[in-house]
This record gives C-alpha cells, structure tokens and sequence, in this order.
C-alpha cells in the first residue's frame, strides 16, 4: 500500500514548521505511477517537487502578498526525474565502462568508477591495469576472489567508492541505520540569533526568489538540482566548482539558471573569494562536502552563523549526520545497493541479481528537498530571525521512500514517454534539450533566465 502524494507533501510541510494553510494552494493529481518499480519513485518525485514549489509561491506571497495555485503532475514529476537531456543532438551515457553491478564470492558489489580516480583505485585493488585497458570480464572474474563486504571495507579504506548489496534485513540492523533510525529527509535547525531579515527589495517583483543570492558548492546530481531548482524560481544562483576535481557531463544540463566560477578553497586567496561573494548580501550557502568537510575550510554552518548571522546553511550528505558511516562517501546508486532497495527490487521483479531502481530518485529527492529546506528557512528567518542550517542525506531520503510503501504489481509500468518532452533551454556553448520543471504555477511560471555554461566561465562576483 502506497501513501497519496497530498499526505506525503503535508507531512514534508510541517516538518518545516510552515503555515498548514498555504496547502490549499498546492495541487497533486493522483496517478498510477509510470516508472516501472515496486517503490513509490513517482509519489517521492511529485511531492518533494511539490513542497519546493510550494514555498517557492509562499515566499513570492509573503513579498506580494499575492496568493497563488501551485499544480504537479506524477507524470511530468517523473519524467523531470529521468535526467534525460540532449546536447548538441547526443544523449550522453550515464555510467562509464567499470560503473556497475558485479558477482562476488558471496553476493554483489556495485562500483562507481565515473571519476577517474576512483576508476583506477578500484581497479588498482583488484591486482589490474589503471586506465580503460581491462576489459570489463577482467574485473568481474577478479571480484569473484572478494567477499562483498571485505570488498566494501577495504575500498572505503582506500577512499572509494564501492558499496555490497544488502537485503533490508540486514541494513535495518546495521550501525549507520541504527544510528540514523527515524531521521527526517531534512532537517532545519535554528542555529544562532540573528535579527529578521526583509527579502531584497526589487521593485516589482515577478518571481519567488528575485534578488537572492545563493551559493552553490556542489557537482553531482542532487545538490546541482537544488541550486537548478532555486534558479528557476528566480535566485542568483553562483555555482562555485574547484579548478582541481572533475566533472560530470551531467553539469551542463543541472547549470541553467547560473553563473559558473572556479575558486580554490585549498587556498588562502580562494577562501577570501569566497568570504566576499557571502559577505555580499548572500543569504544561501549549497554545499554537498562530507560532514567536517566544509568545516575544515573555515565556511562550517556555524562559523556562516557568527560570522554572517542570518545565514542559511544546506547541506546534502551520503549517509547523514550521525554514526559511523557519517564520513563515508558515496553516491544515489550507493546508497541504494547498501541499504537494501536493489535486492528488494530484483526480489519484487523476480530478476535473479540485484535491481536498481528506474531512476536516481534518491538524488532528485534530496535536490528538491534540499531546495525546499532552504526557501522554508528563509521563510522562517524572515519572520523569526535566526541563522539556520538546512541538512539532507542521501540515507535520510531512502528510508523516507521506504516509509511511503510499496506497489504491487509496480513493473506493469512501462517508463513515462520522453523524447517529445524535451525543450530547449538557453545554453552559452551549444544546443541544450531537457527535461522541463514539473510544478506548473498560477502567477510566475519557473525559468531559467542565464544560459548554462562551462564550469569557471564566469567572474566570481555578483
């Protein structure tokens, strides 16, 4: 039995502590899911979308005191979800050549190996060449050598990322689980005194987050969905990349709405950038570092807090904030192999290895989540004062999916249609077709005004 998506977007909204009342103005059509899955991917994809929205349209009430209907559909919540795009006519794959689920001696392991570093640390541990010479049965047979958890362990050792299939029986016991047991999917905390502070003044405002600025330090799926998110409600979004790490194709399609800049926060003159661009009236800071990460930069949520009081924090972690796996790194598919979806997929398909679920959910979700965080504490600050921190896990929003239920015969779907969806979106170096934002709004219909860009293509200023 599944939860109805209304009832999960109510439940979202007042874990926020927002006016119950606003919900009147929020729309869900129910549907049958069309994501072939036993999990509720299309109820989690159209309500987290939901509540982003929806404080999206109470924050341009609060500055317009214009009230406004706000509209999902299951179906278009999908297919924003499926992170189809075109560039330049070419669909680009999503997972590179060692990326996957394989064989161990005892079970499965699933290794994401996207990024050339972790390519050749994992291939580095099984004894072969680095680089894309082995072919993909080299690393297979040498698996079948390992225990998956063995596997696992030694791959974080080494700062990989690898994680073993486990059933849900087995992860619900686990330390991490234990210690994240009944954790919400986002978490807001008042975290210092500050006094309110009015939204910018604009003149006419014509869109939610007109004239706020956010800073954005994120490069894989979920947090650029955020910042994507808060861009097509009208912030000034500034996606700050380091000149030293890679990226992923991805990057041009979660890019509309913002400016792209490259600042070194390893060094000194980079962090004093970066100290700028928040002392200038920046009322949001988006970052994906692991826990300690961004704290052993000098820019933790607390240090935002004394030193630009007001300040909202967002955070997106892999496993959360508590236990001992709070460090680890990790990623949508990860998560999903750890924590026991990909065995209960396959067990509800009757496939014989582990299943992964139609989409990346885990990091849509959490990407809409963390844009729904950070517009519900900006609400808040203004009216309450305070500096606030935002915080959602990858882990968080996996046991939330969990908690809306299961569907029975969830693979009669056949996958939403797609191609004749795409839209092109303005694009600084090319032609950009992609996945339009599901929320339909009465007043300010969501759009990206700057065309995506190269990451460092901008001037890191407002």
């Amino acid at each position: 039995m599944t939860r109805d998506a209304t009832d999960v977007a109510a439940d979202l909204w007042a874990l926020a502590g927002l006016d119950a009342g606003a919900l009147e103005h929020l729309e869900l059509p129910a549907a049958d899911q069309c994501l072939p899955s036993s999990f509720s991917v299309g109820v989690a994809a159209q309500s987290s979308i939901a509540v982003a929205a929806l404080a999206g349209a109470q924050t341009f009430r609060l500055r317009t005191g214009k009230a406004q209907q706000v509209c999902v559909d299951m179906h278009a919540a999908e297919r924003e979800c499926t992170a189809l795009y075109r560039y330049d006519g070419e669909t680009p794959g999503s997972w590179e050549k060692y990326s996957g689920l394989y064989k161990t001696r005892d079970g499965h392991v699933r290794i994401h190996a996207n990024f050339s570093h972790h390519r050749d640390g994992a291939l580095a541990l099984l004894g072969l060449r680095q680089g894309n010479s082995e072919p993909k049965e080299a690393v297979a047979e040498a698996l079948l050598g390992w225990d998956a958890q063995a596997f696992e362990t030694e791959a974080a050792r080494r700062s990989l990322v690898v994680s073993a299939a486990r059933s849900f029986e087995q992860w619900d016991v686990h330390p991490q689980a234990v210690a994240m047991a009944g954790q919400p999917p986002v978490r807001l905390t008042k975290i210092g005194r500050a006094a309110p502070k009015p939204l910018p003044r604009t003149g006419d405002v014509r869109r939610p987050l007109e004239g706020v600025r956010v800073v954005e330090l994120t490069r894989i799926l979920a947090g650029p969905i955020c910042g994507r998110t808060l861009a097509a409600y009208g912030a000034d979004v500034l996606l700050v990349n380091s000149p030293n790490l890679p990226n992923i194709p991805h990057i041009v399609d979660t890019s509309r709405g913002k400016r792209s800049v490259h600042i070194d926060l390893k060094q000194g003159s980079g962090r004093d950038t970066l100290n700028a661009l928040l002392a200038n009236d920046a009322r949001v800071m988006v970052h994906g570092y692991r826990p300690g990460g961004i704290e052993s930069l000098g820019f933790g949520a607390q240090e935002l807090a004394e030193r630009y009081p007001g300040m909202i924090s967002v955070s997106l972690s892999a496993y959360g904030w508590n236990g001992p796996w709070a460090n680890r790194r990790g990623f949508d598919s990860l998560v999903q192999t750890a924590t026991g979806f990909n065995l209960a997929e396959a067990a509800a398909a009757g496939s014989e290895g582990p299943k992964a679920l139609p989409v990346q959910i885990l990091d849509f979700a959490s990407g809409f989540l963390m844009a729904f965080g950070a517009q519900a504490a900006l609400l808040r600050q203004v009216e309450e004062g305070g500096s606030w921190q935002v915080e959602v896990s990858l882990l968080g929003v996996a046991q939330w999916l969990r908690s809306i239920g299961r569907i029975d015969r969830g693979f009669a779907g056949t996958g939403p249609s797609l191609l004749e969806y795409l839209t092109e979106f303005p694009c600084a170096h090319g032609k950009l077709e992609g996945m339009p934002h599901a929320a339909s709004f009465e007043l300010t219909p969501s759009r990206w005004e700057r065309p995506s860009s190269h990451p460092g293509s901008d001037i890191a200023r407002w």
